[in-house]
């Protein structure tokens, strides 16, 4: 798909400024916030994506923010805008949080941080969920190795004290691509207990939608099998008792 790139100059104007400070723009607002990604070295954005707001196209919403593709001199990248009804002060903790799972491997890099935004890396992909409603009986291979790069990830979370916090519904949160990570850590916490493992292989491979389509392209172990290797994990999380999930999953 061809990316049409605009100054950010254009978030002045409708319908864009609700993109910029959604969900309610303030003229005050959005000439600070246009200020701040000028500081930030953001000079255009493009708006496409899976998710459409006010008539515009974007990567992604969640409750804390809106992320749209963006430009720096450079490079594309992915830009999180904090939105004005957010409970969040500032973007801040995400920012060290996403930092932290950079540590351990994990997630879109980050690039820099302001009070309302964050600049990542642009990772071009597709959001698991829908990645897997467009597979067909002769990706199995690449079904295996993408899968167990998104696990892996969860148990360099696990070991790091890294909680992602919305795993249980990954199809949103996981992207698969060139690089393959996890994504969107607003929910993130150090200070509960890890589950990233566990949350992550029921989404994907126990009576979920991902599940039902994975099984076509092979064939999937029996449910009380994969539960067995998860209660083993949550005992005495290690590398072994990790290594003997993805053996049961045939990853």
């Amino acid at each position: 798909m061809r990316q049409s790139f605009h100054p950010i100059s254009i978030f002045s104007q409708e319908p864009y400024s609700h993109i910029i400070a959604y969900p309610r723009p303030t003229k005050r607002q959005v000439s600070a916030r246009i200020l701040e990604l000028k500081k930030l070295g953001i000079i255009k954005v493009s708006f496409q994506g899976t998710t459409r707001i006010e008539n515009l196209d974007v990567l992604g919403k969640g409750y804390v923010g809106i992320v749209v593709l963006g430009k720096t001199e450079s490079k594309k990248i992915a830009l999180k805008i904090k939105r004005l009804d957010s409970q969040r002060s500032d973007m801040r903790k995400e920012a060290a949080l996403l930092e932290l799972a950079n540590r351990a491997g994990v997630g879109p890099k980050l690039i820099s941080s302001s009070r309302n935004f964050l600049v990542m890396e642009y990772l071009d992909g597709e959001k698991i969920g829908k990645w897997t409603m467009g597979l067909s009986k002769t990706d199995t291979k690449k079904v295996k190795t993408s899968l167990k790069k998104i696990l892996q990830d969860c148990y360099n979370l696990d070991k790091n004290g890294i909680d992602h916090g919305e795993l249980s519904n990954i199809s949103k949160h996981a992207i698969i691509g060139k690089k393959s990570t996890l994504i969107d850590f607003e929910s993130s916490s150090t200070k509960r207990r890890v589950a990233n493992v566990t949350s992550a292989t029921q989404g994907v491979f126990i009576g979920s939608g991902i599940s039902k389509k994975i099984s076509r392209i092979y064939k999937l172990p029996r449910k009380d099998k994969i539960i067995s290797s998860l209660r083993s994990y949550k005992k005495n999380p290690t590398g072994q008792t990790f290594a003997d999930i993805l053996e049961v999953l045939k990853l």
